[in-house]
């Protein structure tokens, strides 16, 4: 009965038990559970308690110079689904080559990654540092915290035996300097990404071969970490940087004018007769490579298969070694496409400075060496090019090369015509009576440029240059500088656009001076102003 009993008691007791102990836990620990944390200020914790916090408050909270970014953060963690396969196959057809140099040697029969992936967590930014600069260069410093869940095993094959390298859990604390320069008018604005380590990286890893924790051996833990922040810290720690070429220099949009071409078309001879019932009506267009300027047109010789034109044209040379001059000529048409008489072209390394070349070209129907209908004679044309390099600022010592990389030395060169570049930065505090999309209007000698429209804003940024050629120094002359407004859309024809303000600025310092770089005040204006940088270079 006693064993009874105890069954019994035992079977009657437990469920009670259990029904006590949950009651007991909904009266006295789950309603703490539910509530809400609770939120102390900075200001009341203990010493001890806010040196454990510091390190995972955000710099922006910790550092005025830092700002918050969390529309980047929240951008790449949007994206970073696509940027894992994309970085994934980069750094797949990248490391390619490396692998196939050792395929075939030690024994080894393949290279290749069984798995490659950053993980689903993407980097996070925690604050960035913008410096104002005065030159063309914007220069960042981000603060970059990435705690991955990477996953990236190495397979090799190793006369028939298989051995695997696996990466994981890849941590990584950089503090870069991103200098972004110069900054150019093509797209995407800036030439060339300059990078380099303002404080040595700290990485953290886990790597495993043949299955095994190599980082669980006592003591390589931590000397592998600091051989590799080491070597990066080397390579990249501030002054040393990894400059990345963002836009081809041949390009010419990130070079400097460095002189002008004058061309001068003469004449055509034993052109093509692309009409049936009359001769051609042939004119030229010239272009000079690297620019995304239109091209240059002669005058249309109608009913003429031998043309002169004896017609002049000067371009802007920033690069005499690599830039060539495009020679097209093309028969006018009034209905149809106007056809193709000819091409040829004219390497700038070929010209010796100021020493005016005749050149006879045969007309060719492209510049594919192995084209057959380049054998056809499609006539010649005469064309005369003179180089003239700009003055050195500091003297009137002139840098010249002879067209073959050796550069000579030419001084007291008499003063005469050159080029004005004038670069429109910005202006601040402009306001139109009726709206405010501010652009600006350069003149000069009768010619106008325009910078873009900047909508909705009384401090508009343009950055923007214009080159204007003279013949002679512009000493007399001034420069008309003026903002404007125009509405865009519908609206009243006379309310279309709108004078913010302008101002003339005299000349005769920037050709003596060689550059100013000044900011003024608008006339006809509340209390707007715009910053001008303007530049001579004479020939």
């Amino acid at each position: 009965m006693g064993l009874v009993g105890g069954l019994l008691g035992f079977g009657v007791g437990l469920p009670i038990g259990i029904a006590v102990a949950y009651l007991v836990y909904l009266r006295f620990f789950a309603p703490r559970r539910l509530q809400d944390p609770v939120i102390r200020p900075l200001r009341d914790l203990d010493s001890e308690t806010l040196q454990t916090a510091i390190p995972d408050i955000p710099l922006w909270v910790k550092s005025p110079d830092y700002e918050r970014v969390d529309w980047i953060n929240k951008f790449i963690f949007d994206m970073w689904p696509f940027l894992d396969k994309a970085i994934g196959n980069t750094i797949r057809s990248a490391t390619r080559p490396t692998f196939d140099q050792y395929v075939g040697k030690y024994g080894i029969e393949s290279i290749e990654f069984g798995h490659l992936t950053l993980g689903a967590l993407p980097p996070t930014f925690q604050g960035i540092k913008v410096y104002e600069m005065q030159e063309k260069e914007l220069v960042i410093e981000p603060v970059i915290r990435w705690a991955s869940i990477a996953n990236v095993i190495v397979k090799v094959k190793v006369h028939s035996f298989q051995l695997s390298a696996q990466l994981l859990d890849l941590h990584l604390i950089l503090t870069p300097r991103v200098t972004l320069k110069p900054l150019v008018p093509s797209f995407p604005c800036f030439a060339n990404l300059c990078v380099s380590l303002m404080e040595k990286p700290r990485i953290d890893f886990v790597f495993k071969l043949l299955g095994g924790d190599v980082m669980a051996i006592p003591g390589l833990h931590r000397f592998v970490q600091e051989q590799i922040s080491k070597q990066i810290a080397n390579l990249y720690h501030w002054p040393k940087l990894l400059q990345i070429p963002i836009l081809d220099e041949a390009s010419g949009a990130t070079k400097k004018p460095v002189g002008i071409l004058h061309v001068k078309v003469i004449r055509a001879m034993n052109l093509l007769k692309m009409d049936l019932l009359g001769k051609s009506d042939p004119y030229v267009k010239l272009r000079l490579s690297g620019e995304k300027l239109p091209s240059k047109k002669t005058s249309v010789k109608m009913s003429n298969l031998n043309p002169e034109w004896n017609e002049n044209f000067r371009f802007v040379v920033k690069d005499p070694e690599t830039q060539i001059l495009e020679l097209r000529m093309f028969d006018w048409e009034k209905v149809k496409m106007h056809d193709k008489l000819g091409v040829q072209v004219v390497p700038l390394r070929l010209l010796t400075p100021y020493e005016s070349k005749l050149f006879t070209l045969d007309l060719l129907k492209s510049m594919d060496p192995n084209d057959p209908h380049n054998k056809k004679n499609r006539g010649k044309l005469v064309v005369e090019l003179t180089f003239d390099p700009f003055r050195d600022d500091s003297n009137s010592t002139i840098v010249m090369s002879d067209g073959e990389g050796d550069v000579g030395v030419k001084r007291d060169v008499p003063p005469s015509g050159g080029l004005l570049l004038v670069s429109v930065e910005n202006a601040e505090d402009v306001e139109g009576k009726r709206h405010t999309n501010p652009y600006a209007v350069v003149l000069f000698r009768g010619e106008r440029k325009e910078t873009k429209i900047i909508k909705k804003t009384r401090d508009p940024r343009w950055n923007e240059e214009f080159q204007f050629m003279a013949d002679e120094a512009p000493v007399d002359d001034k420069i008309h500088i003026e903002v404007k407004s125009k509405r865009r859309g519908l609206g009243l024809p006379f309310r279309n656009k709108e004078s913010l303000g302008h101002v003339d600025i005299n000349l005769v310092d920037v050709v003596n001076n060689g550059r100013i770089n000044e900011k003024y005040h608008l006339i006809n204006s509340r209390n707007g102003t715009v910053h001008v940088e303007i530049k001579w270079s004479t020939v």
